[in-house]
């Protein structure tokens, strides 16, 4: 009687111990947690204030990797932009620049129409009207660069649009560190799928010494909503990260540009 008390007892036991780790329930037990994996792909041989932004960028990215749950992993390589790598990350950043090969380009285009996720700075989406990739002229709102500031130069930025999870936390306005500013023709704005997120305030004009930004609406931050995407103008020079608010800006920008199925601005 004791043997079976015991036996049915030890069964119970390796039947919850089966259960815990999940050997009749596989899927649930073995399930791996989810993860937001990024890249961040930059230039050294670059100007030198793109290949400042760039360096500051990976430290504050890979800082905010820790605090937010995400990885990141950085490289130099554009070559890494291929179709088997594109497939590990859920979002790629152009720090500095962009694709410099037929092959590159091709691969980023069909990361991008299958689901995937960029955040370009600055130069990365610089392209003009006569382009040989026509593809990203139309990803980036059909637009392409008009002419710019200089020299860099602090602006006040207006948010567009306060109830978009990128400003969470950022006021209606706010002084941006120095900058070159880049203006687009025609306008992203115009753009039927375009949403402007910030723009250069009208107090900022005059903008600019040697090239100056006299009038116009300047977006700076945008997105094409058939993709997901965003736009950022900074990104020139070292102090592009001295701006606690803007610094918001940005660790909003990336989580929001996280898969649906990863909601860390809940």
């Amino acid at each position: 009687m004791a043997l079976r008390i015991f036996a049915r007892f030890f069964g119970c036991i390796c039947l919850l111990v089966i259960l815990d780790c999940g050997l009749l329930y596989p899927s649930r037990a073995q399930r791996p947690r989810a993860e937001y994996r990024v890249l961040a792909v930059y230039s050294d041989k670059v100007e030198h204030d793109h290949v400042d932004f760039a360096h500051q960028a990976v430290r504050f990215f890979s800082t905010a990797a820790r605090k937010d749950h995400f990885s990141i992993t950085a490289t130099p390589n554009w070559d890494d932009l291929n179709t088997t790598n594109l497939t590990k990350y859920d979002l790629v950043l152009w720090l500095n620049d962009s694709p410099h090969t037929a092959r590159q380009r091709k691969a980023f285009e069909e990361y991008m129409e299958h689901g995937g996720g960029w955040l370009g700075f600055h130069v990365a989406a610089y392209t003009e009207s006569e382009t040989d990739w026509p593809w990203f002229t139309s990803f980036l709102g059909s637009t392409a660069f008009s002419n710019n500031s200089w020299p860099p130069l602090p602006a006040t930025l207006n948010v567009d649009d306060a109830s978009h999870p990128i400003a969470r936390g950022i006021p209606q306005a706010f002084l941006s560190p120095s900058n070159e500013w880049y203006v687009w023709a025609p306008s992203p704005r115009l753009h039927a799928g375009v949403q402007v997120l910030l723009t250069l305030s009208p107090s900022n004009y005059p903008l600019g010494l040697k090239d100056t930004i006299l009038s116009g609406d300047v977006p700076v931050v945008w997105t094409n909503t058939a993709y997901r995407m965003l736009y950022v103008n900074m990104g020139h020079g070292d102090q592009i990260f001295s701006s606690g608010v803007q610094n918001q800006l940005f660790e909003n920008a990336i989580l929001w540009l996280a898969p649906a199925s990863f909601k860390p601005l809940r």
